[in-house]
């Protein structure tokens, strides 16, 4: 049998007997058949639909060519042309009294124009408060009159096997509800995002779902919508969508509320997976943790003791399992906070206290970017380069090799196309995108005819 089949009797079933577990006003039955309608008359007015304007310059690649325009005697200058280019979103409201939503920042990134559409039809101009593009959320504001908000789940006693309810606005077609089930927990290093702890679901999750509520069959918000997975050419969904856990999505929603930006501490280290191999070469009886490869001198981390070859195991009493772990658990600590860390050193265990500072904020030509962009000298794509004309994005004219990028394979010549999934083509889009925070940053880089994502850490 039909293994989508067996899954959606599964749930039946599930819903069938398990309604007794719900108050009356959260009853998963309508008119005595088992039916999610109850819980989402409830739910779907939370989740809105998001239209973005943005302003794309667009350039005819025969005018502007200049040997064309000396064949026929074209005067002056090539002008690009300019034209709104419309995206599109979901989001969930999160303070109904304050108009507040959340939603994806690739959703809103670079948007000068931003609508959304309640449930029951109504539209508002929203204006951006903050935006985080390293763990993708951004919060929006709409006038409050008369909204509905969504309650909050606790997204760390999620489980493998819980019935999750996705909702958003697939293509533009309109509010559209799918189900299914979490198929995996704390999912990274996929390269989508600098801090991925992702909701891996089953439920139909398709463009246009981006910032969209994930449920559970209670109505209250588990996750942020956020990406798919699927095979090479493929747009839509193939039962891999990702999501990012609430708790996350929260703790970097104060900060936005409060700051406008997300203030990241900032421990001082470069570390790596911990593999069997190593574990036996460091005299260590375990193969989880992180183990410490580079410290930054004046570090956080050095001031604590911290030093190579240390195995960060845990941090605040909760297990390490990798880097990717330690990474999202520094990175979204909030500054100035002191940590607990365990660390095994050659089989002795250590425990150390840090105090996690912020990293500053660097200029660089007038501008501000990220640190792990230093060291490398920029450029529009111009008429006088070959890639004029054939590809989008910012060429790296000249790099130090003893900068971050030329440690992780960038070179002379490659294109960046994007940064944190968010398209690049001029000098101050660096700033744009990259230059409100100073956390890693996963750049997509072209050579020649191939692209490769790469992460800054």
């Amino acid at each position: 049998m039909n293994i989508y089949i067996v899954r959606k009797i599964a749930f039946f079933i599930f819903v069938l007997f398990s309604s007794s577990s719900f108050s009356s006003s959260d009853s998963l039955f309508s008119a005595g058949v088992p039916s999610l309608a109850p819980m989402l008359k409830n739910v779907t007015p939370a989740v809105v639909n998001i239209y973005t304007i943005n302003e794309a310059q667009e350039k005819n690649n025969y005018i502007d060519d200049p040997f064309l325009r000396k064949f026929f005697n074209i005067p002056g200058q090539p002008k690009s042309k300019k034209r709104n280019r419309s995206g599109l979103g979901s989001g969930v409201i999160i303070d109904s009294k304050k108009g507040f939503i959340i939603t994806n920042n690739h959703v809103i990134a670079k948007a000068q124009d931003i609508k959304v559409r309640l449930h029951d039809g109504r539209e508002f101009k929203a204006s951006l408060i903050g935006a985080d593009p390293a763990s993708d959320i951004a919060v929006i504001k709409i006038t409050p009159k008369n909204l509905t908000s969504l309650k909050f789940a606790n997204s760390e006693k999620l489980l493998v096997g819980d019935f999750v309810v996705a909702i958003g606005n697939p293509f533009g077609i309109g509010q559209t509800v799918t189900s299914g089930i979490v198929s995996a927990l704390g999912r990274s290093g996929l390269g989508i995002e600098a801090y991925e702890n992702f909701i891996q679901t089953d439920a139909s999750i398709n463009p246009g779902n981006s910032g969209g509520a994930l449920v559970n069959l209670k109505g209250e918000l588990v996750g942020i919508n956020t990406a798919i997975i699927g095979s090479r050419g493929s747009s839509g969904s193939v039962g891999i969508g990702l999501a990012i856990p609430v708790n996350m999505a929260l703790d970097v929603t104060q900060q936005l509320l409060k700051y406008g930006e997300v203030k990241r501490g900032y421990l001082g280290v470069s570390a790596q997976d911990l593999t069997g191999e190593l574990s036996k070469a460091f005299g260590i009886n375990t193969i989880r943790g992180s183990i410490i490869t580079r410290v930054q001198n004046n570090s956080p981390a050095e001031k604590a003791g911290i030093k190579v070859g240390d195995v960060v195991t845990k941090i605040n009493n909760e297990p390490i399992d990798n880097t990717a772990a330690m990474r999202n658990k520094i990175g979204l600590l909030k500054v100035n906070s002191t940590i607990s860390m365990q660390i095994n050193r050659k089989g002795k265990i250590i425990n150390t206290n840090v105090k996690i500072l912020e990293r500053k904020i660097s200029k660089q030509s007038g501008i501000k970017i990220n640190t792990r962009l230093q060291g490398m000298v920029f450029s529009e794509i111009k008429e006088n380069m070959p890639e004029y004309g054939k590809v989008n994005g910012i060429k790296i004219v000249k790099i130090k090799k003893n900068s971050k990028a030329y440690s992780v394979g960038i070179r002379t010549n490659d294109i960046i196309l994007s940064i944190n999934n968010i398209p690049v083509q001029k000098i101050e889009d660096l700033e744009i995108v990259s230059g409100k925070n100073d956390s890693e940053i996963v750049v997509h880089v072209q050579r020649g005819k191939r692209t490769a994502f790469i992460l800054l850490q």
